[in-house]
């Protein structure tokens, strides 16, 4: 196991922005869609874009997880180059889809609450959360440009948003 495959410390501006990703997948959920939230924030601390999920068909489209959505926003904006030293903060680790958008755009590092394994002991098979059960460190690994993982954090916290969402 490489030392950036475990979790690192957090600091006090990271654990903010996390609460904030969850804040965001807070306001998807009450906004009728799956519970995600995420955003990216520049090396110097500035917020450079949020995303909230919409992908609850027929509204939404089935692609646009909250990372996702960050990443196409922020990249639209920016270059890999300029996003390199940017962290993206999420509610939950990226989906395979989720990971490879990362990948593409260039964000440098990942920091995120819940993890994909206990996102799966929440929700179950429930069809419209059929994970790939595949962790962001194993498709970032796969990767020519190193992308930083962080996480899981604040487990518990991020894990309220879901409760009673995928049993409805």
């Amino acid at each position: 196991m490489t030392q950036e495959s475990l979790a690192q410390p957090l600091t006090d501006h990271d654990l903010a922005f996390l609460r904030q990703a969850i804040s965001l997948a807070a306001a998807a959920r009450n906004h009728g869609a799956h519970p995600f939230g995420a955003l990216v924030v520049n090396a110097s601390g500035q917020i450079l874009v949020t995303a909230r999920n919409n992908a609850v068909p027929p509204k939404g489209d089935p692609t646009q997880h909250a990372e996702r959505l960050a990443c196409s926003l922020v990249g639209r904006q920016f270059t890999p180059a300029q996003l390199s030293t940017a962290t993206l903060y999420t509610s939950t680790e990226p989906c395979a889809m989720c990971a490879g958008a990362i990948y593409w755009t260039g964000i440098g590092r990942v920091i995120y609450a819940l993890s994909e394994s206990a996102l799966y002991s929440l929700t179950g098979s429930h069809e419209a959360n059929s994970t790939l059960r595949l962790p962001c460190r194993e498709v970032f690994a796969r990767g020519q440009r190193h992308t930083k993982v962080n996480g899981p954090f604040i487990e518990e916290e991020a894990a309220e948003v879901h409760k009673n969402f995928w049993t409805k």
